[in-house]
C-alpha cells in the first residue's frame, strides 16, 4: 500500500502549518486540531483500502496468436462486493510481447462488471505464459493506492504468422496459382495418373486416345491424366546457427517455416503426404501424413521451435532420415551454407539421393544482392564488391557440384523462398519426376 498524490500534498500543507506555528503560537491549537483530523482520516481510509476486495478478474485471450499480429485481450472485472472500486489494471503479459494501451483505468460498480481490452502483438513463437492481473486500488478519499495481483496465470502458444500465411492458402489454388507468382508450365512426360475420359481436341497427342472408348462412342475419345497424386513431401528444417540470420526483420529460420507450410498446404492441396525431420541441435520426427488435419499437425509441432547456437550435422540428419523414411519422397532441405559446409552436404546429398528425389533451397543473405548492386567509388568498396563475386561463384560452384549427383538446388533470399519451393515442387509434379 502506498500513499496517494492527495496524502501527499495535505502532508506537505499540513508540515507547513507546523513550520509557522512555530512562529506564531495562535496556530499552533489549528495545527494540533488539523493533525489529529488529517491523522484519524488517514487511519480509517488506510483501514478500509486494506480489507480484502470482493473482485475477480477473467482474461479472454484467442486460443492461438499469430507472430508478429496484434490481437485483442479482454479484461472482464468482477465485483461481488456492496461498495464501488475506481482501478487501473495492468496486465502482466509475456515479456516478448508488445501491449497498449496499459494500463488503464476504469471504476466498477457494487455487483457489477466492467470489461476492457488492449491489443497485445508477440514477437516470437512459442509458448506464452501470462501472469496475475495487477490492480491498483484507491481509497474512498484517495488518500491511498494499494496493489493487488489478481486473476489466474495463462499460457497461449503463439504460431508463425499464419494470417500471413492464409492469404497465400486462399490464393493456392488450382485456378489461382498465378495470382501467388507461381508458374504453370506445360506437363512432361506421363508420370500422371488417369483423370477422365473426354472428347478428342486438337493437338491431343495420337498416344492419349484411348481407342476402346472411341469405337464404343463411333467418335475420338481421349484420356485426361492429373499429376499423381498420394506421393510424398518430407522436409529436413534445418535449426542450426546460420538460420539465426535475419533480413528485413525477419530470421532466415522463421522464413524457411513460413515456406514449409505454404508448401505443406499446397503438397496437400495436391494429395500428397507430408512430414519433416528437424536437424542442427533440435531432433523433432512428423511422419508424412495426408488430409485436412496434417496441416494443424505441422503448425502444432512447429510453432515453438527455434533456431539453435549449434553446427548443423547433415550427414547425421541424412542417416536419421534414411532410417525414418522409407518410401521414395522429395525431400526439401531447408538451410544456409557455407563453403566449410560443402563436403558434409555433399555428402549428405548423395546418401539421400540413394532413395530419394532432393532439392536443396538455400538461403542466401540480402546483403549480398544490395553489395552487388552499389556503386563502387572507394578502394574499400571495390574490395567489398570483389569479395561478393567471389564468394558467389564458389556459392554457384558448390550448386552445379550438386546437380551433376543429382540434387535439385535453390539459390534465393528469405523473402523469395515460400513461392520459389512452391514453384519449384509444382514443376516436379508435372513433370513428372516424382
Amino acid at each position: 500500500m502506498r500513499p496517494g498524490r492527495l496524502l501527499v500534498v495535505l502532508a506537505l500543507v499540513w508540515t507547513a502549518l507546523g513550520l509557522a506555528a512555530s512562529f506564531l503560537e495562535a496556530l499552533q491549537a489549528p495545527w494540533a486540531f488539523a493533525g489529529a483530523v488529517f491523522g484519524l482520516l488517514a487511519v480509517v481510509d488506510a483501514a478500509a483500502v486494506w480489507r480484502e476486495p470482493r473482485l475477480r478478474i477473467e482474461r479472454q485471450v484467442p486460443g492461438n496468436l499469430p507472430v508478429g499480429s496484434p490481437s485483442t485481450v479482454t479484461l472482464t472485472v468482477h465485483n461481488d462486493g456492496a461498495r464501488s472500486y475506481r482501478l487501473a489494471l495492468f496486465d502482466h503479459h509475456p515479456p516478448f510481447t508488445e501491449a497498449e494501451p496499459l494500463p488503464q483505468e476504469l471504476r466498477v460498480a457494487p455487483g457489477q462488471r466492467a470489461r476492457l481490452s488492449y491489443r497485445l502483438t508477440p514477437q516470437r513463437r512459442g509458448d506464452a505464459d501470462f501472469g496475475a492481473t495487477e490492480v491498483r486500488l484507491r481509497s474512498r478519499l484517495n488518500l491511498w493506492r494499494r496493489h493487488r495481483r489478481l486473476g489466474s496465470p495463462g499460457r497461449v502458444k503463439v504460431y508463425p504468422n499464419f494470417a500471413r500465411i492464409s492469404n497465400y492458402m486462399l490464393l493456392a489454388t488450382d485456378n489461382r496459382l498465378s495470382l501467388l507468382g507461381v508458374r504453370k508450365r506445360q506437363r512432361r512426360g506421363e508420370g500422371l495418373d488417369f483423370h477422365q475420359l473426354r472428347e478428342y481436341r486438337d493437338g491431343d497427342a495420337l498416344t492419349r486416345i484411348d481407342w476402346k472408348a472411341t469405337s464404343r462412342y463411333r467418335k475420338l475419345i481421349s484420356r485426361e491424366y492429373q499429376d499423381e497424386r498420394d506421393q510424398q513431401v518430407v522436409f529436413l528444417l534445418d535449426c542450426g546457427r546460420r538460420m539465426r540470420a535475419e533480413d528485413f526483420g525477419t530470421s532466415h529460420f522463421d522464413e524457411s517455416l513460413n515456406a514449409m507450410l505454404l508448401l505443406g498446404y499446397v503438397a496437400l492441396h495436391q494429395g500428397d503426404a507430408v512430414g519433416f525431420l528437424t536437424l542442427g541441435g533440435v531432433r523433432r520426427w512428423v511422419p508424412p501424413r495426408k488430409g485436412p488435419a496434417a496441416l494443424n499437425l505441422l503448425l502444432n509441432r512447429t510453432y515453438d521451435l527455434q533456431p539453435t547456437s549449434e553446427a548443423t550435422d547433415y550427414v547425421a540428419a541424412a542417416q536419421d532420415l534414411l532410417i525414418h523414411q522409407r518410401r521414395r519422397a522429395l525431400v526439401v532441405l531447408l538451410t544456409n551454407t557455407r563453403d566449410e559446409d560443402q563436403p558434409e552436404l555433399a555428402s549428405a546429398a548423395r546418401l539421400l539421393r540413394q532413395k530419394h528425389l532432393v532439392l536443396l533451397a538455400n538461403l542466401r543473405e540480402g546483403f549480398f544482392d544490395t553489395a552487388l548492386q552499389a556503386t563502387v567509388e572507394r578502394f574499400e568498396e571495390a574490395l567489398r564488391h570483389v569479395a561478393t563475386v567471389d564468394f558467389l561463384a564458389r556459392r554457384e560452384r558448390a550448386h552445379h557440384a550438386l546437380a551433376r549427383v543429382g540434387v535439385m538446388t535453390l539459390d534465393v533470399t528469405a523473402p523469395e523462398l515460400p513461392l520459389a519451393v512452391v514453384n519449384r515442387y509444382l514443376d516436379i509434379k508435372r513433370a513428372g519426376r516424382l
